[in-house]
Parts: structure tokens; sequence; C-alpha cells
């Protein structure tokens, strides 16, 4: 085999599992709305209630983007009174529709600077953060290391790879491929970055999983095929909660997709999140909720 082809190898596999992982909201977009009015979310002149005082900003997984990711839970959350925003981020020179490949860091500065329009555009002063994968991780280091911690009541992580993944063990492989971990690196940091045992995660994870002031749920589904272990999700604190959906719906099948793209049970649980005083009990009928 052709060096070249050796170090492909590994990195196709990587690319193919995620994009086949996203492939269901790639096919949504046709239908789709545009990212400003996106079915009634990221309407700026949308004001918090008293019921619902901070907005809520969702955050895309890898390879998704701001619409296709949420056309079933911004709406859920909208009809629920709540003023409802999104972002692209991690965008490549060249790749449209497929986000989240940037380097994580930088990532975390254009949430850092969404944030803050949706603060000055509603009036609130903390909102609300929702994140699927990789949208679930990296607001931690904007949490963490670019002041978000003092304008974030809560971060809901939805199947969320807080730890790194292993793709069920196909990163291992990579040290065995010379110049394929440099490969991954240069062409596609945001994945790279989420290799379990990166520098990225063992800068984001040292000294613990959180900080004081905001609230941590973590929803996660032992069908997870993309982030793996599933139990790798869990975060550690003093005010976490760890959801697994198979704890409140044992019949509930959902693997990495699903779970964030329509899974309304998973959903139900972001609402009890993002409203504790007012949490009713999610069972398997909350799909019909």
């Amino acid at each position: 085999m052709l060096p070249w082809k050796r170090i492909l190898g590994p990195l196709a596999a990587l690319l193919l599992t995620a994009a086949i992982a996203v492939a269901p909201a790639a096919t949504a977009k046709a239908a789709a709305p545009s990212r400003e009015s996106a079915g009634g979310w990221n309407d700026y002149s949308c004001k918090p209630s008293a019921t619902h005082p901070r907005p809520v900003v969702l955050v895309h997984g890898t390879f998704a983007n701001s619409v296709d990711n949420w056309l079933v839970l911004a709406p859920y959350l909208e009809n629920r009174g709540y003023c409802v925003f999104s972002l692209d981020y991690g965008q490549l020179p060249g790749v449209p529709l497929f986000h989240g490949l940037g380097p994580i860091a930088t990532s975390a500065e254009q949430l850092r600077t969404f944030v803050d329009k949706v603060l000055t555009a509603t009036g609130a002063a903390r909102a609300d953060i929702v994140g699927h994968s990789q949208g679930g991780m990296m607001p931690r280091y904007y949490l963490k290391f670019l002041g978000g911690a003092a304008k974030v009541n809560a971060l809901v992580g939805i199947a969320p790879d807080s730890h790194g993944t292993t793709l069920n063990g196909l990163t291992h492989l990579l040290p065995y491929f010379p110049g394929a971990e440099d490969l991954l690196s240069m062409a596609t940091p945001g994945l790279a970055d989420q290799v379990a045992g990166s520098a990225f995660l063992a800068k984001l994870n040292a000294g613990g999983d959180t900080v004081p002031g905001v609230h941590y749920t973590v929803i996660a589904t032992r069908y997870d095929e993309v982030v793996t272990p599933y139990q790798s999700q869990f975060l550690s604190g003093s005010d976490v909660r760890n959801v697994l959906l198979q704890n409140l719906c044992p019949v509930d099948l959902s693997e990495h997709v699903a779970i964030g793209l329509s899974d309304r049970i998973a959903f139900h649980e972001v609402a009890n999140a993002l409203d504790p005083a007012h949490a009713t009990a999610t069972t398997c009928a909350s799909v019909f909720s």
C-alpha cells in the first residue's frame, strides 16, 4: 500500500463515521428556512418574559449547522415561550453547511461574540446554552477561559463529548499510521481536538469539569455510537445533573444523532433543566408533551 494511502485510511474512516452520523440533518437543509428567520427563532426583537427571563442559545454539533441541528428543538422551546437563538461556528474555508470543524478554542471565541450579541439585543443579563455533541462541550471552554461564567446561567449538553471520544476505538489506530494525527490536525482541527487525550481536552478538563456559578446538565444515551464510551459524557462537579435517557424511558433507542435532532423525551429534560422550578417528570409519555 502506498504511504499516502496508509495515512489517509484512518482519517477517511473518522470523517465517514461523523458524516454518516449527521446525514439526516444535511438532507433537511433544502427545506430549512433562512438562518435569520429560521422558522421564528433568531428573532432579535424577541424579549424574554418574566416566566423565561433568559434567552436560549443553541450550539450545533460537528458537521452540523445552526439550522439543521435545531429543526425540532428550536420550535419546541419557542412554543414554550423562550427566546431562542442559534449560531454557526467552526467554519472551514470552502466548506459550506458542515461546520464545527475549526479549532475549538476559536469556535469558543465565536460563541462569546454571539452570546454578547444576544444579550445586547434581548437586554438579558445572562443566557442559557443548550448544545449537541461538540456543541455541549465547546461552551465549557467559553465558560472557563473566556469569561462566559458571568454571562451564562446554565449549560445543557445533549450527548456532549465532554472528555473526548475514541469513536468506538477507531482513534486508537492513529498512532500506527505515521503522519495521520498531523494530517487530521491540519485538515480538520476541530475533529483532532475532540479525540480523547488531545491537548485541547487536557487543558479544558484540568482542574475540574465545571466552574462556579453555572448549572450543568448532561443528557446521554447508552446507544451513542459516536461519543464513546457514553459514560465519558458525564461531568463531575457540585452543580451537575447527569441523565441517562434510558433511565427515564427504557425503550428509547435514540443514538447520537436522534437524541439531539428529534428526541422529545430528551427535549423534555432540556426544558426541565432550563426551568427546574417548574420541572415535571420525564417518562416515555413525554414524547407527546
